[in-house]
């Protein structure tokens, strides 16, 4: 119950219904709030009670300083917490040992029970094997299945075991795509209150439902699972970025390239730990689905959210998408009398503002390995000759003349070459390059939730079928759109037959190449890039592009609309120039170029307005946790607990709360430390965590070698997420980390000093050797370190390889607060400085003191850094608010709650 200090309980009546609300009017200042921050006043006003949330609090938000830094630390409680498998499953893996730790410690294991409502949609699993085939679908999803068992059998008992929490079975969709077109409520009716819907998700792209009004941001594992419990998520007041949509896309751009604008503008202007929010004239003239790609891209632009306010387009779409016209009704009739409505003239007070003519956007992709490097199309070839350098071995000292020309790598036009003729399984052949397109890939939540653009690369399809035209033989071509409606308008409209003749059959309803479930190359053409050591690339329609993800063999990856991705698929080649050159020959055999084959608005408009409909929304999701024969035919134990099988590869029971008491041990401070790895700066999550391919070559590959486990059978590290002894082995293990102690290699390498001569060995092995020897770990990197997705195994692994505190220039939000959630210190160098200005090599000894600090309730603002080679510095500390201070003398947050829900 809230304390309700501003008289704020009231009554909406909406038709029959009656429902309480908490009126934003009465408090001071609310008016003039953005539409981000209203949703947030109005949910301390219904949550307040009188401890963790104040009237002090609520006034401090009511009287908001839009111009101030934020320093105000409040409680924000969700409304939901929505999930995706790879993350989800850690999620349940800790609340079921939660369980068993609350019986160890004498209290009643049913208080682990989530209370809020938690969905979770298993789309991350399935991995593009097969394609090109019609039968590629049911293909994939049996070898999912094939793989995932013991993972599907544990997440159908958390659907029994807990309540509040559902699990949309495989083959259904994406996560982000089932929340907007099914999950989302955008006003949430709970106990006879309406009240906005909020969320955190375990995916950094939950932002997607900022398209619909829904205020949400992706979250580590550790932090959902708080939020399922109970505890609000701490925070600072933000400011708040207002970005001024004016004018209209001009016909042949697509949302993609409205996304990717916006990410290179919010990215270059900076909206780390901001939220963004739309308004002016031009939000009315952005369709739903365009809000709903632009929201999901926030983590690219690195912001916490990127909200559109409630219009009649939200109505429209809801409406569409089948919910219910009560429900509709309430969102109308809520959000006009909360103040939460848009108004395109309004001008509301922001701390930054930002403004973007829709009619200046150009078709763009990015890459080759950033989401914010855009590219105009039309120089993309031009700037893929300049790029492909980094990517081509001695290329560094190509050109100079001090060198020998046989030093330098061919080159065609000043564009590195080294064509290599590839004998295809019917014995024709084919020649490839660098450049060479080798995945050509529709899929990920950002655009396959768009119909605009699905359509748009469907008629790109038929267009190039009618000319004659197909993929060129080198690609890999799939369809993975984010639910089934998608397939239905497809076939609705006599598309299908068009996308399967060019190649894009669908393989599968989830999120695979974007998240590294891209599958193998066809072998000759794996064989040929890695024998030598071609800079193949990847042109899909996801949101990530990071170096090492798409696929082993690849690597540069460009983000394109899925129109374009057809037509890459149809050119073979980044030395293409899509805009100008021929993509191929018809039938008579003329040129045929992309303004050919590329759809007009009109033909686009007219397929979505015919062939989608609310009927089809009502098929796919009329019984969504039902699932199909094969969920339900799963065997799963009963019982609140869960009965662990000791020779399970996938679910273990994690280690963190062994040895626990009800009584916290007090912080200490770090002596004698050794530096597990110097990194650059824009370290991602994805560098951290483990994700991808396993390799046999590998500490997880032989850990899973040695139980048993043959090779076609390891899956990827998101798959084994429940398993913490392959994550712990595969934690800064990708491809493409450079860890600057040990010069010369990629990969998970560092060097040991615990052994004679400190030589190269595995980041795992090492760690192993330190902890045996009882010496802490720390890890030294640049800025934006662990930008990127939320990744709990990207503070879970660098907890458990035995790192006490991260030294960094810069972090970005998730990881920073995950760190704490593990009971890992975060610290900043000061201002100005940096491992290299300081003249830091990793190959020192490290103590770090003041951390004790902690202990009497207060927070340092610095500790002292010295080595033993004589650097001395005053680190910041990472700790922002009192509540993450809290979660680090327990700890970690999971040991802080347990603590807590007992003592209850």
């Amino acid at each position: 119950m809230s304390a309700n200090s501003f008289d704020a309980r009231s009554t909406l009546q909406v038709g029959d219904e009656s429902y309480e609300i908490f009126r934003l009017d009465k408090v001071e200042g609310a008016a003039r709030l953005p539409y981000s921050l209203k949703v947030l006043l109005e949910n301390l006003l219904r949550t307040e009670d009188g401890a963790n949330i104040t009237a002090d609090h609520i006034r401090a938000l009511g009287g908001w300083d839009s111009q101030a830094q934020p320093s105000q630390e409040i409680q924000f409680t969700p409304a939901r917490v929505i999930m995706q498998d790879f993350t989800g499953v850690p999620c349940v893996v800790d609340l079921a040992t939660m369980r068993e730790a609350v019986k160890e410690l004498g209290g009643d294991a049913d208080k682990i029970n989530p209370l809020a409502p938690a969905e979770l949609v298993i789309d991350h699993s399935v991995i593009a094997d097969k394609f090109g085939t019609k039968d590629a679908f049911g293909q994939n999803v049996e070898l999912e299945y094939g793989r995932n068992k013991e993972r599907y059998q544990f997440l159908r008992w958390g659907q029994t075991a807990f309540d509040e929490f559902k699990v949309v079975p495989p083959g259904t969709g994406i996560v982000h795509q089932v929340n907007i077109e099914h999950l989302a409520r955008t006003v949430m009716v709970r106990n006879g209150q309406a009240y906005p819907d909020t969320l955190v998700g375990t995916d950094s792209h939950t932002t997607m439902v900022n398209g619909l009004g829904v205020l949400g941001w992706g979250v580590g594992g550790i932090e959902a699972e708080a939020a399922m419990l109970g505890q609000p998520v701490s925070m600072l007041i933000p400011r708040v970025v207002g970005f001024k949509l004016t004018g209209e896309l001009k016909p042949g751009t697509t949302a993609t390239d409205l996304v990717l604008t916006i990410t290179e503008m919010l990215r270059k202007h900076g909206v780390v730990g901001k939220f963004v929010e739309f308004y002016g004239e031009g939000v009315a003239a952005t369709s739903l689905a365009n809000r709903a790609t632009i929201g999901n891209m926030s983590p690219e632009f690195g912001s916490t959210a990127a909200i559109f306010p409630i219009d009649d387009e939200t109505l429209n779409y809801l409406r569409l998408t089948g919910r219910d016209a009560q429900q509709v009704a309430l969102v109308e009739a809520y959000a006009k009398e909360q103040g939460l409505w848009l108004d395109p003239a309004a001008e509301p007070d922001f701390s930054e503002k930002l403004e973007l003519d829709l009619s200046t956007v150009v078709p763009s992709i990015a890459g080759p390995k950033r989401p914010q490097d855009r590219i105009v199309l039309a120089n993309a070839a031009q700037q893929f000759a300049v790029d492909v350098r980094n990517y081509v071995a001695d290329d560094e000292e190509a050109g100079k003349e001090s060198f020998p020309a046989s030093d330098a790598p061919a080159s065609a036009n000043g564009v590195p070459t080294n064509p290599v003729t590839v004998t295809a399984p019917d014995g024709s052949t084919y020649e490839i390059d660098h450049g060479a397109v080798t995945v050509a890939a529709i899929t990920s939540c950002t655009n396959t939730s768009n119909p605009y653009v699905m359509v748009a690369a469907a008629l790109v399809a038929k267009k190039a079928v009618e000319k004659g035209l197909t993929r060129k033989p080198w690609v890999k071509t799939t369809l993975a759109p984010g639910s089934k409606v998608v397939t239905d308008y497809f076939d609705k409209a006599g598309l299908t037959p068009y996308l399967d003749k060019v190649g894009f059959n669908l393989v599968g309803y989830g999120c695979t190449t974007c998240i590294g479930n891209s599958g193998p190359l066809p072998e000759e053409v794996s064989k040929a890039v890695n024998d030598h050591d071609l800079a193949v690339t990847s042109v899909l329609s996801g949101n990530r592009n990071f170096e090492g993800r798409i696929n082993p063999d690849v690597k540069m990856n460009y983000l394109a609309s899925p129109p374009l991705v057809v037509a890459y698929a149809l050119a073979g080649s980044m030395k293409v120039n899509i805009t100008e050159d021929a993509l191929g020959t018809d039938t008579e055999g003329n040129p045929v170029f992309l303004k050919d084959i590329w759809p007009t608005e009109a033909e686009v408009n007219d397929v979505v307005a015919n062939a989608i409909g609310e009927d089809m929304f009502n098929k796919s999701y009329q019984d969504v946790f039902a699932g199909d024969a094969q969920w339900q035919a799963l065997s799963i134990p009963t019982g609140n607990t869960f009965e662990w099988d000791a020779e399970s590869t996938y679910v273990r029971k994690p280690p963190y709360f062994e040895g626990m008491t009800m009584e916290t041990t007090p912080v200490s401070d770090i002596s004698g430390a050794r530096v597990l790895a110097k990194l650059g700066d824009s370290v991602t999550t994805d560098h951290i965590s483990p994700a991808g391919a396993i390799k046999a070559d590998t500490p997880a590959g032989q850990y899973l070698t040695e139980h048993g486990v043959e090779r076609r059978d390891f899956n990827s590290y998101g798959s084994r997420r429940g398993n913490h002894e392959v994550m712990i082995r595969g934690t800064f293990a990708n491809i493409r980390l450079r860890n600057q102690i040990a010069p010369g290699t990629e990969g998970g390498f560092t060097r040991d000093f615990t052994q004679d001569g400190a030589p190269v060995s595995f980041i795992y092995d090492a760690s192993q050797n330190y902890q045996a020897a009882g010496t802490p770990l720390v890890i030294l990197a640049g800025k934006e370190y662990g930008s990127g997705s939320s990744r709990d195994w990207a503070a879970k692994g660098t907890a458990l390889l035995g790192v006490k505190a991260v030294v960094a220039e810069s972090y970005e939000r998730i990881h920073r607060s995950n760190l704490i959630g593990m009971g890992v210190l975060p610290l900043q160098f000061p201002e100005g400085a940096s491992a290299e200005s300081l003249g830091l090599t990793g190959e020192e000894t490290f103590s770090i003191t003041g951390v004790t600090e902690l202990n009497d309730g207060t927070t340092p603002r610095t500790v002292k850094v010295t080595t033993d080679s004589g650097v001395e510095f005053d680190a910041v500390v990472r700790i922002d608010t009192p509540g993450e201070a809290d979660y680090y003398r327990n700890g970690g947050i999971m040991q802080y709650v347990l603590r807590s829900l007992i003592r209850k």
